[in-house]
């Protein structure tokens, strides 16, 4: 069956780290555009980080608010994607969802989620 998996959240002080990982199965991650995805209590879902394939150029983006600190990378031999996030702030308390998309035949798959709380 077709599955994304994510791990890796928790709880963190601010100015902490922590590596999100997003596990495929079912398929393979070479022609999606991966992307994490982010919502808190009470406020729409966010797009956080975004890679695309290498066969369309393996561009990458980032929500402002995280640029130099968190850092999207995939791994195909590994079926996976990876959020690196630093410095973490209150703000980026959510859960966070891993996306799969590719793009022509218009086939997207989503994970369950992994809340990452950051509080003193």
């Amino acid at each position: 069956q077709v599955q994304l998996v994510e791990s890796g959240g928790g709880l963190v002080q601010p100015g902490g780290s922590l590596r999100l990982s997003c596990a495929a199965s079912g398929f393979t991650i070479d022609k999606y555009i991966m992307t994490w995805y982010r919502q808190a209590p009470g406020k729409e879902r966010e797009l956080v980080a975004t890679i695309a394939s290498d066969n369309a150029g393996g561009r990458i983006n980032y929500v402002d608010s995280v640029k130099g600190r968190f850092t999207i990378s995939r791994d195909n031999a590994k079926n996976t994607v990876y959020l690196q996030m630093n410095s973490l702030t209150p703000e980026d308390t959510a859960v966070y969802y891993c996306n799969a998309w590719w793009v022509v035949p218009g086939r997207t798959y989503w994970g369950q989620g992994t809340q990452v709380t950051v509080s003193s």
